[in-house]
């Protein structure tokens, strides 16, 4: 008896053991199926979790980058704009000094036209001055010509008449004086 009695024993506790190990396994394979579906649950919530973080970054940053395009397209108009308005006022500026150069210019040619007339007319009035001084000389040396000629004529005929019996007037004789 003693013999079994350790094999009862034995089988009893193992038979106690058992039924406490299977008890505790099921507790603890419920335990570990609520601790994995909690785990699975954080998770999905902590992918969630994450994925509306990376929703908001992505939006923000998109945002961000959209504003930064839009702040870049704004500076780059600006830059083609004022680019336009200066070559706009460097346009007009050239056109206003090129029209003056042009109004110049005509205004240069018809002073020149105007000048060339004025010259001609000059020429033409000191070729006639001259012409006329030329004239006036002649006249002046025919004149003196003519007196030269007028006193050589009245000489020649003032020393004809002296020459000239006709002229002289008879001698008359001297009175005479009483004596006395």
């Amino acid at each position: 008896m003693k013999k079994w009695m350790y094999v009862i024993s034995v089988s009893t506790m193992l038979a106690i053991f058992l039924a406490l190990y299977y008890a505790e396994a099921n507790k603890i394979d419920l335990r570990e199926k609520e601790a994995a579906a909690q785990a699975a649950a954080a998770k999905l919530a902590d992918d969630a979790h994450k994925a509306d973080i990376e929703a908001k970054a992505r939006a923000d940053a998109e945002k961000r980058s959209a504003e930064r395009m839009a702040e870049e397209a704004k500076k780059e108009a600006d830059k083609v704009a004022k680019w336009e308005a200066e070559g706009k006022k460097i346009q007009d500026a050239t056109d206003k000094y090129n029209a003056e150069a042009d109004a110049s210019a005509k205004q240069a040619a018809d002073m020149e036209v105007q000048l060339s007339a004025l010259r001609a007319t000059r020429e033409k009035l000191n070729r006639e001055a001259f012409d006329l001084a030329k004239l006036v000389e002649h006249a002046k040396i025919d004149r003196r010509t003519a007196e030269m000629e007028i006193q050589r004529t009245v000489e020649m005929i003032s020393r004809r008449a002296a020459d000239s019996s006709l002229t002289r007037a008879p001698m008359m004789p001297q009175p005479t004086q009483p004596s006395s």
